[in-house]
C-alpha cells in the first residue's frame, strides 16, 4: 500500500461492505460525469470557434472535413466517460450479487438441506439460524449518501 499525501492509504480490502461499494461507485460515477460535462464544454467551444473563425481558402467540404477532425476526438471521449459512469452501476450490482446475494442463498439452501436432514434422522429439528438480508442502500445520518474516503477514515479511525 502506498500512502498518498491526499488521503488514507488505499487497499482492495476496503470495498469489502456494501455501503463502501456503494459509496465508491456514486463518487466515481460523479467524478466521470463531471469530466464529461468538461469535454462537452470544450468540445461546444471548439465547435463554435471553429464555426466562427473558418480558415480561408478552404472549400466547403474541407472545412467540414477538418471540423470533424478537431471535434471528432472529443466527443469520442465524451462518450467513453458517459459509457464508463454507466458501467459504475453494474459494478455495484455485480459486488453486491457475488459478494452477499449469492452467498446468503448458498448458505440458506444449505440450512435447509443440514436442517432437512436432522429431521429425516429424527433428532431434534434445530431452528435455522436467520440468513441477514444484503444491506439496503447506506445513507448517513442526515439522510444522504455517505462519501466513500469518510467511510474509509470513519472505519480506519474506528
Amino acid at each position: 500500500m502506498s500512502r498518498t499525501s491526499s488521503g488514507p492509504e488505499w487497499s482492495g480490502d476496503m470495498l469489502t461492505k456494501p455501503e463502501m461499494v456503494e459509496a465508491f461507485s456514486t463518487q466515481l460515477r460523479g467524478v466521470l460525469k463531471s469530466q464529461a460535462q468538461f469535454v462537452a464544454d470544450v468540445r461546444q467551444e471548439a465547435e463554435a470557434m471553429w464555426k466562427a473563425n473558418r480558415p480561408d481558402g478552404y472549400s466547403s467540404f474541407e472545412a467540414w472535413w477538418r471540423h470533424r477532425w478537431v471535434v471528432g476526438p472529443f466527443r469520442e471521449i465524451q462518450d467513453h466517460l458517459e459509457e464508463a459512469a454507466k458501467l459504475t452501476f453494474e459494478l455495484e450490482a455485480r459486488y453486491r450479487k457475488g459478494r452477499h446475494e449469492l452467498p446468503a442463498a448458498r448458505q440458506a439452501a444449505a440450512l435447509a438441506k443440514k436442517d432437512a436432514k436432522q429431521v429425516t434422522a429424527g433428532s431434534g429439528a434445530v431452528p435455522p439460524k436467520p440468513v441477514a438480508p444484503p444491506t439496503p442502500g447506506y445513507t448517513g445520518g442526515a439522510g444522504g449518501t455517505r462519501d466513500f474516503l469518510g467511510l474509509v477514515h470513519e472505519e480506519r479511525s474506528a
